[in-house]
């Protein structure tokens, strides 16, 4: 575990981890915020197969579901038994098995659960070996998160950037291959939104700010930015300092009419926000969907072809990149596109 350098993978492997260790097939990681509304979920899943050789072999399936639908009611109460106890809980499964569920912990908050599933209860050896390895878990995944964040302003960073892009195409990727349901009327499983979007954006004229009132006052005012972008965009969207007064927001939309809603809600709840010393500050964006054909830096490209229009147009305005490619107002450049065989 404490090998990996990527927060979703050291997540995985607690998974794969602690399902053997207990002799159990089927563990869980929900990620919850800080009124204990449900993130996102990771469930991981083992058997063991037969193949025609005859030889046996494990196959391992790690399953990532965004905005939860709704949780069984009885994993629900032993969230709420464990939240108010902060220690595990377990419970009968309405079957012959139990649930058992611990928390996991971000500083003094509980940020998430741990839950399995198996015919017996833990015993008193087997839980000191999962409290052993959520602490290990624990304290690792925060000093990754750390190394991942901006140290002035707390949002993700541009190595964080890199390695959330990787994942996301390759989510991607599967999605354009994955194949059409067996039969008609049935329905396919969407873990994923439609949809997802990365805009680029930018503190209008603040090298002003800077000159005028000093780099101190200029760290404030992106301090604060900061803080009014992680309020405007949904708890589950992705925000990056990506450098200076540059960010950079991933965000799952159905459709442009939500997501361009999306972005003029964080670019009006700047311009509304009255600073400090400075007065108001105003924020100038671009954004483009996220394309699996083309690579990630060439969506980071006309994202900010977008913001460099918008800022030609005024400021304080969030433009799209295909929006103005059809309406001719920029002349869309080669892409270096990515291959799919």
């Amino acid at each position: 575990m404490t090998a990996i350098r990527d927060t979703y993978l050291v997540e995985q492997s607690l998974l794969r981890t602690l399902g053997p260790l207990l002799g159990v097939s089927e563990t869980s990681l929900y990620r919850v915020d800080e009124h204990g509304e449900v993130l996102r979920a990771l469930h991981h899943s083992r058997r063991i197969e037969a193949q025609q050789d005859g030889v046996q072999r494990v196959a391992e399936q790690v399953e990532e579901v965004t905005n939860e639908q709704r949780l069984p009611e009885e994993v629900q109460t032993l969230f709420e038994n464990v939240r108010m106890l902060d220690k595990s809980c377990s419970r009968s499964d309405g079957g012959e098995g139990f649930i058992v569920c611990y928390p996991i912990h971000g500083g003094d908050e509980i940020c998430g659960y741990f839950v399995l599933r198996r015919e017996r209860e833990i015993t008193p050896m087997e839980d000191a070996i999962v409290l052993g390895v959520l602490e290990v878990f624990t304290n690792f995944y925060a000093l990754l998160d750390t190394s991942q964040r901006d140290r002035l302003t707390g949002l993700l960073n541009r190595y964080s950037l890199e390695l959330n892009l990787d994942r996301l195409w390759n989510l991607l990727y599967a999605r354009l291959h994955e194949p059409a349901p067996p039969e008609p009327g049935v329905a396919r499983r969407e873990p994923l939104p439609q949809r997802y979007w990365l805009g680029v954006m930018d503190v209008d004229h603040f090298k002003k700010i800077n000159d005028g009132y000093g780099h101190m006052i200029g760290d404030e005012v992106l301090i604060v930015v900061s803080r009014l972008l992680k309020a405007a965009f949904r708890r589950s969207d992705l925000i990056y300092r990506y450098g200076g007064e540059e960010f950079i927001a991933i965000i799952a939309a159905n459709d442009l009419e939500s997501a361009t809603l999306a972005f003029e809600r964080a670019r009006k709840k700047i311009e509304s926000f009255k600073f400090p010393r400075v007065g108001q500050v105003t924020i100038s964006g671009g954004f483009s969907g996220a394309d699996p054909v083309v690579l990630p830096q060439e969506v980071i490209n006309r994202a900010d072809s977008a913001l460099y229009e918008a800022k030609r147009g005024g400021r304080n305005r969030i433009c799209h990149y295909e929006s103005l490619i059809q309406q001719g107002a920029l002349k869309e450049v080669s892409p270096g596109s990515v291959d799919l065989f």
